[in-house]
């Protein structure tokens, strides 16, 4: 009797023990709501690549591109099918917040999710093609005030998503009346939306400033106006803002996380605390200062309320400029 149970105890032990070992050895996942080449690819991208440089975990981070409704399909998937997915998180941002905020995720809500931690605040941009004849953004948008359809602008978020919002707060500080009537054209993904403006399919792009460095860097893309409240430092200080232009429009990203609703406790506070050491470490600053990345430094039940806050105050804007009742 003696024998059996301590069998049988003994397979208990490992059993349990081959489900811990199962558990720890999953791969952590990083889902981008968009195609490669647009700021959350770029996120989860960057934010895998020093977890691993900096020991916090011990697989290579992978990489899931999901687009599809201005991160509507990716924020569905995990609420309806990984819904307790303690290894897997997700790329988020003002625009997820937008698309909440407007109810364009049928169904889904901002507390079926938890917010893990901001990672930084990524100013909007409004560029141009290097060759555009189009030199500064009052220029772009009193093209805009006397032929609103003669413009087409694209950007990487749905329609009423950040990157349109953007352009509309731009075009109501200018003091163009019926935003509405303003041309944009949603791609899934910065990436997608630059490649357009670099066919001539559209005359300007508005997006944020670490998706757009790369195109500036390579000489495809102009930067008519950052929308920051002064200028940016180091490789961003030739970008003029809006304010300076004479536009009072003001258009910051922020970026961040979002796990599953279900998540564990211990594995939502493990996934804090692991961002909380990247955000600190010397090489994320360093990828901040290299990519106009502004300071926010948000984790857990603050960053949850953040979120919370920021979903009212879009939903104030959007009423405001008519993009909902």
């Amino acid at each position: 009797m003696k024998k059996t149970l301590t069998r049988s105890l003994l397979a208990a032990a490992f059993v349990t023990a081959s489900a811990f070992a199962a558990t720890a050895q999953e791969t952590p996942e990083c889902i981008a709501p968009a195609n490669p080449g647009g700021g959350w690819d770029f996120t989860c991208r960057q934010i895998g690549k020093i977890l691993q440089d900096e020991g916090l975990i011990d697989k290579t981070m992978q990489v899931v591109n999901r687009a599809g409704g201005g991160g509507g399909v990716a924020f569905a998937e995990v609420v309806n099918k990984r819904g307790h997915d303690d290894n897997l998180i997700v790329a988020a941002s003002s625009a997820t917040a937008t698309r909440l905020a407007q109810g364009a995720y049928p169904g889904n809500t901002t507390d079926q999710v938890r917010w893990l931690a901001a990672i930084g605040a990524d100013y909007g941009v409004i560029a141009v093609a290097a060759d555009s004849k189009i030199e500064t953004l009052p220029q772009l948008l009193d093209k805009l005030k006397a032929d609103p359809g003669s413009v087409a602008i694209a950007g990487g978020s749905a329609v009423g998503g950040w990157d349109h919002l953007k352009v509309l707060i731009a075009a109501n500080a200018y003091g163009i009346e019926d935003v509405r009537k303003v041309k944009y054209i949603a791609f899934d993904g910065g990436g997608e939306a630059v490649t357009q403006l670099l066919a001539g399919s559209v005359q300007a792009f508005t997006g944020d400033i670490s998706e757009a460095k790369g195109f500036v860097d390579s000489g495809d893309i102009r930067v008519l106006a950052v929308l920051s409240p002064e200028r940016l430092d180091g490789a961003f200080a030739d970008f003029p803002t809006a304010r300076e232009q004479g536009v009072d429009a003001i258009g910051a990203n922020w970026r961040g996380f979002y796990a599953p609703g279900g998540m564990s406790d211990a594995a939502y506070d493990a996934w804090v605390e692991k961002l909380s050491t990247l955000y600190a470490s010397d090489e994320w600053k360093q990828v901040m200062e290299a990519n106009g990345l502004a300071p926010l430094d948000l984790q857990g039940a603050a960053f949850q309320q953040f979120v919370t806050d920021s979903v009212a105050q879009i939903q104030s804007i959007s009423r405001d400029i008519g993009i909902i009742k």
